[in-house]
C-alpha cells in the first residue's frame, strides 16, 4: 500500500461502513468450478515443489523471478506449484475473463507449465485501498478463472488438494477474519458467520479424514513473521480488533497447529523458514512472499517479538523450492538476481 498503512488502519472501524454497506447483497462464494483441459497433478512422488508467493505485478521483478524458476526447472522439473496470495495487484481481478490474469499470471509464467495450487491474498478483494480485503467478491473471480486457465488451480476459496497418500495441502481463504476493512454488516463473513465457520468445519473433517503423510496448510496470511506486517494478532503493530488479526490467530490455534507439519504463508514480501515456538505445537511457519516485491524485517521489530529463524531475508526477490518424499522433507531457499534473472541458493535444509 502507498499509504501510511497503520494510520488508515487505526480508522479502519470507522470507515469499515463503506465498504462493506455494499455488500448487503452478499451470496456465498462460488462453488467448486469444472476443470476441462486442467494440467494434471502427479499420481505420487517423490515431488518437487515451487514455493512462491505476492507475485502478480506483472512488472520486471515478477518476471526476473519467474525466469529463475524456469531455469531450475530446465534442470530440473517441477511437479507443480503453489501461489500464497496476492496474485493480482494492487486491486484485485474485475471479472473472471480481467486482461489481468495474462499479464499477471500468465504471461510471466510461460513455459512453467504444470499446475499452480492458488492461495487468495488481501490484494485479491480489495475495496477502497489497495489490499484492504473489503470485497470480498472480488476473489470470486478468481475462483471461476479455474476454469479458464489450465495451469491456475482454485476450485473454490477454499479446498484441498491430495497427491496419494504422500501429501494433503490444505488452502485456506482467511481473508475476510483478516481484513483492513472488515465485513461489520456482511454477517455471511464475519468471524462467527457461515463462510469462516463452514470453512473451519471442512478443515476439521479433512485433516482428520486425510491419510497423507504430509499435511500442509497454506495460506496468504502468517502464523508467525518477523516481517513488517509480524504475527497473527499484532498485525501492523496494532492492539486494535479484529484489525490485528486476532481472529486469523485464533483460528490458526484452534484448527491448524499441531495438526500439520507445515504452515505456507505470504504477506510479508520476504523469506523466512522460523521455529516452532511452543504455541505452534510442532507445525512450521514458513513465508514465501518475495517473488516481486521486498521489505523490511526483524531488524527494525521489539526483539522479544522475534521469532527464531533457520533462515531470512528481507532484502532479496526469491522463492522455494520444497522436495518431498515418503521419508523426508527439503527446503531449498532460492534468491534472485533482478537484473539478469539468476537464481542463488541461500539456504536448503532437511526440515523432516
Amino acid at each position: 500500500m502507498n499509504v501510511d498503512r497503520r494510520g488508515f488502519l487505526t480508522g479502519a472501524a470507522t470507515a469499515a461502513g463503506l465498504a462493506t454497506a455494499a455488500s448487503l447483497a452478499t451470496t456465498a462464494p462460488a462453488g467448486a468450478q469444472p476443470a476441462p483441459g486442467k494440467l494434471p497433478f502427479p499420481d505420487g512422488g517423490p515431488l518437487r515443489i515451487l514455493v512462491t508467493g505476492d507475485a502478480g505485478t506483472g512488472t520486471r521483478p515478477q518476471w526476473a523471478v519467474a525466469d529463475a524458476a524456469r531455469a531450475l526447472h530446465a534442470q530440473q522439473p517441477f511437479s507443480f506449484a503453489i501461489g500464497l496470495g496476492d496474485n493480482l495487484y494492487e486491486q484485485g481481478p474485475q471479472s473472471d475473463d480481467d486482461a489481468q490474469f495474462n499479464a499477471k499470471f500468465e504471461d510471466p509464467n510461460h513455459d512453467l507449465d504444470f499446475p499452480w495450487i492458488m492461495v487468495q491474498g488481501n490484494h485479491d478483494n480489495s475495496s477502497i485501498l489497495p489490499g484492504d480485503g473489503g470485497w470480498l467478491l472480488r476473489g470470486d473471480h478468481e475462483v471461476a478463472y479455474h476454469s479458464r486457465s489450465p495451469r491456475w488451480w482454485m476450485p473454490s476459496r477454499y479446498y484441498s488438494v491430495p497427491i496419494g497418500d504422500l501429501v494433503e495441502f490444505f488452502v485456506l481463504d482467511l481473508n475476510p477474519i483478516a481484513a483492513y476493512l472488515p465485513p461489520l454488516f456482511a454477517p455471511y463473513w464475519a468471524a462467527d458467520g457461515e463462510f469462516m465457520t463452514e470453512q473451519a468445519a471442512w478443515l476439521d473433517r479433512a485433516l482428520d479424514a486425510s491419510t497423507a503423510k504430509w499435511k500442509i496448510v497454506c495460506t496468504h496470511h502468517p502464523y508467525l513473521s518477523n516481517g513488517s506486517h509480524g504475527n497473527a494478532g499484532e498485525y501492523e503493530g496494532l492492539s486494535i480488533e479484529p484489525v490485528n488479526g486476532i481472529h486469523v490467530k485464533r483460528f490458526f490455534e484452534a484448527h491448524v497447529l499441531g495438526r500439520a507439519q507445515f504452515l505456507l504463508s505470504g504477506h510479508d514480501h520476504c523469506l523466512q523458514v522460523l521455529e516452532p515456538n511452543p504455541a505452534c505445537k510442532g507445525t512450521r511457519q514458513i513465508v514465501s512472499g518475495a517473488a516481486a516485491k521486498t521489505n523490511s524485517g526483524s531488524h527494525e521489530k521489539d526483539p522479544a517479538r522475534i521469532t527464531p529463524a533457520l533462515f531470512e531475508n528481507f532484502t532479496d526477490l526469491g522463492f522455494m523450492v520444497l522436495d518431498l518424499t515418503a521419508n523426508s522433507a527439503e527446503l531449498t531457499v532460492h534468491t534472485v538476481d533482478p537484473s539478469n534473472g539468476q537464481p542463488t541458493t541461500a539456504f536448503q535444509r532437511r526440515l523432516v
